[in-house]
């Protein structure tokens, strides 16, 4: 097995990615912005594929336990859930203040968020 990650499988595209680089702020602040859009990704990508889904089930549970199969580790899932439902909190308490749904929060959203930590 490589040591090397797939770049297919990272949620951030490569535009994405260069707009968080091009940022004047802090490299600590840069990288708090890339965490945000990293799990930002992941909650829109299940938020997609959930639309058709049961919705008594925990779609983001669901989702981590389907990557942790990739590292037969339920250790990895659980405190990956849990970083992702951290963060969903976040985030949703964010959107409510500024008055937009999870869904449209873009990088200058993030940049805010990350500005008044």
């Amino acid at each position: 097995m490589s040591n090397h990650l797939d770049p297919l499988s990272n949620p951030l595209n490569i535009e994405t990615i260069q707009e968080i680089e091009n940022l004047d702020l802090p490299i600590m602040q840069k990288h708090h912005v890339r965490i945000l859009a990293h799990c930002l990704q992941i909650l829109k990508i299940i938020n997609v594929d959930n639309s058709l889904e049961d919705q008594n089930k925990n779609p983001l549970r669901e989702w981590c336990d389907n990557q942790s199969r990739k590292f037969d580790d339920r250790k990895f899932s659980d405190l990956f859930y849990e970083q992702l439902e951290s963060t969903s909190q976040k985030l949703s308490t964010f959107s409510k203040k500024i008055g937009k749904s999870i869904q449209d929060l873009q990088i200058d959203d993030l940049v805010l968020l990350v500005e008044q930590c």
